[in-house]
């Protein structure tokens, strides 16, 4: 595993803004963002959130990723970010890790290298909301917790490599 191994610049495209109360996804069908449902919970979305493009996740959908951003962006965005953890957890499906990056271009978060940079609050926020975001709905979801920047790391170059050999 080697950071030179990342697309420079990686990016992620937002489906999600941070606040939002809808849950929109990529419709590859049709090349554009849909409105999937409004979550049932009381809790919006603590960062944006969005997906590595051209990444297959071990769940069969793109890689997912949580962008700790000072302003809520749009869905659609396109943001260059770096990996700083990864949150595990499993739904009732399967495996859905999510990738905590930060902004390269925001100075209040572009510091940042590590989980340990980030404010203990906003670990147990993003916690919080996804150990009960889909309670309402009747779901169980089972958080594993967070892991270093090298697994955030790992779990692009796998879900990038995936991609890969799907076209092969």
């Amino acid at each position: 595993m080697a950071d030179d191994e990342l697309p420079d610049p990686l990016y992620v495209r937002i489906e999600i803004p941070r606040g939002s109360h809808n849950k929109y996804e990529w419709d590859h069908e049709h090349g554009a963002l849909k409105l999937d449902r409004r979550l049932f919970s009381s809790l919006g979305y603590p960062t944006d959130y969005g997906f590595f493009p051209d990444t297959i996740a071990s769940d069969g959908d793109e890689l997912d990723a949580v962008v700790a951003v000072s302003e809520p962006t749009f869905p659609g965005c396109f943001i260059e970010v770096k990996p700083i953890a990864l949150f595990k957890m499993r739904d009732e499906a399967d495996v859905d890790n999510k990738v905590l990056c930060v902004p390269r271009t925001d100075p209040n978060w572009s510091g940042m290298e590590r989980l340990d940079d980030l404010p203990m609050s906003l670990r147990d926020e993003l916690s919080l909301f996804f150990g009960v975001y889909k309670t309402p709905e009747w779901k169980v979801v089972k958080v594993d917790g967070w892991f270093p920047r090298e697994e955030a790391v790992e779990s692009i170059l796998r879900a990038r490599r995936r991609y890969a050999e799907q076209d092969s």
